[in-house]
C-alpha cells in the first residue's frame, strides 16, 4: 500500500475526510428551552476536533465551515477559533453558497502528532419557532404541489434537480403517498405531514461512517441519521421540481430525551416557497422553521458540508483517533 506521501492532493484528502467522520462523540450541556417554544435565546457554542497521530505528520490545508452568516434570525455577537499547533495563515473566504469558509495552513516543515480545533460561538438566536409561524404564501404556491415562475426557475434548477438515483421512482412513490395522507392540500400543511413521516416512520440511530445514504437506500433500510433523512427529504421535494437546499448547523437541545442528533453538529433541509423565501424542515425530530436549529451552512447537497476537511503527510496508518465535543448552552432572552 503506498504511504500517503505518494498521493498527497487526493489520497491525503480521503483519508482525513474518513477520520472525520469515523469516531465522533458528543457532549452536550442541556439548555432551559423546551422544544417547541420559539423564545429568542443566548446561545454558546464549544466545537472542539482533536486528531491523533502515532507517528509526527506534516499538516496539510484544512477547510473549516464552522461559522453561521448573521442574518435577521441570528446575531453573532463573537466567533472565535483556536488551532494547536499554530497555523502561519488563517483566512476567510466565501464558497459558491455564500458560507464563511476558515482554511488554515502551516508550515511544510512542521511536523506533530497532535491537531486540536476550537470554535467558539457567541450569538442570539430569532426562531420562527413552533408552533407553526405564518407564512403569507404567494397565491399560485398555496396549494401543492406548485411550480415556479419563470423568473425564479433559472436560479432555483439546479437545486430542484434530482442529485440521487432512483431508477425504480420509490422515492416518487413514497413522497406521493405522504402528500396523498397530508389531509390538506395547502402547502405547508403537506410539508409538515412529510417532516413529520420521516420522524415516525424511519428509526434514528448514529452512523459514524463517512458519507451520506442514498434517499433509496434509506427508504429500503428504513433508518439513518440526521443528514440521511434531510437527503430523503430533499430528494422528496425535487420528485415534485421543489428546489431544496442541505443544511448544516447546530441543535441545541431540550431536557425531554426525545431530541434526537442534539449536543453534536446537526443537518436538516430547507425549501423555497414563493412568498415565504427558504423554510427550514428538520425531519429528524419533526422541527419546522428553524427552532432550536443554528444553520451554520448551506449546500446543494450533502457532501458540500463538511464542517472540518483536510489532510496531513505521512503513511496510512498513522491516524490513531479523532474525538469531537459540542458543547450547546442556550438561555432564554424573554
Amino acid at each position: 500500500m503506498p504511504s500517503v506521501e505518494d498521493e498527497p492532493s487526493q489520497l491525503i484528502y480521503n483519508l482525513a475526510t474518513v477520520i472525520v467522520h469515523s469516531k465522533q462523540r458528543s457532549r452536550q450541556i442541556k439548555p432551559v428551552i423546551q422544544l417547541g417554544e420559539a423564545h429568542m435565546a443566548r446561545i454558546s457554542i464549544v466545537h472542539t476536533t482533536e486528531y491523533t497521530y502515532r507517528n509526527p505528520v506534516g499538516l496539510l490545508r484544512h477547510r473549516l465551515m464552522v461559522r453561521p452568516d448573521e442574518s435577521h434570525d441570528l446575531r453573532l455577537h463573537s466567533a472565535e477559533l483556536e488551532v494547536d499547533p499554530e497555523p502561519t495563515s488563517i483566512f476567510w473566504k466565501h464558497d459558491v453558497f455564500n458560507n464563511s469558509i476558515c482554511f488554515l495552513e502551516w508550515p511544510e516543515a512542521l511536523r506533530t502528532r497532535r491537531l486540536s480545533i476550537v470554535s467558539t460561538l457567541d450569538m442570539t438566536h430569532h426562531p420562527d419557532g413552533q408552533p407553526l409561524p405564518v407564512y403569507s404564501l404567494d397565491t399560485a404556491a398555496e396549494l401543492f404541489p406548485f411550480s415556479y415562475t419563470a423568473q425564479e426557475i433559472p436560479d432555483l434548477a439546479r437545486l430542484a434537480e434530482r442529485q440521487m438515483p432512483d431508477p425504480d421512482r420509490k422515492v416518487d412513490a413514497w413522497a406521493s403517498r405522504v402528500a396523498s395522507e397530508a389531509g390538506s392540500k395547502h402547502t405547508l400543511k403537506v410539508l409538515e405531514a412529510m417532516t413529520h413521516a420521516i420522524k415516525k416512520e424511519f428509526r434514528y440511530g448514529a452512523r459514524h461512517e463517512e458519507g451520506t445514504q442514498t434517499a433509496t437506500q434509506t427508504l429500503a433500510l428504513g433508518s439513518g441519521t440526521c443528514r440521511d433523512f434531510a437527503a430523503l427529504m430533499m430528494e422528496a421535494l425535487r420528485s415534485f421540481g421543489l428546489a431544496a437546499r442541505f443544511v448544516t448547523g447546530y441543535l441545541y437541545d431540550d431536557t425531554s430525551g426525545t431530541t434526537r442528533g442534539g449536543g453534536s453538529t446537526h443537518a436538516w433541509c430547507s425549501v423555497y416557497l414563493p412568498g415565504a423565501g427558504w423554510v427550514e424542515y428538520d425531519p429528524t425530530n419533526g422541527l419546522i422553521a428553524g427552532a432550536n436549529l443554528i444553520r451554520v451552512g448551506v449546500t446543494r447537497e450533502a457532501k458540500q458540508a463538511l464542517p472540518i476537511s483536510g489532510g496531513f503527510i505521512g503513511n496510512a496508518d498513522d491516524p490513531t483517533g479523532l474525538q469531537v465535543d459540542v458543547s450547546v448552552r442556550a438561555a432564554p432572552i424573554f
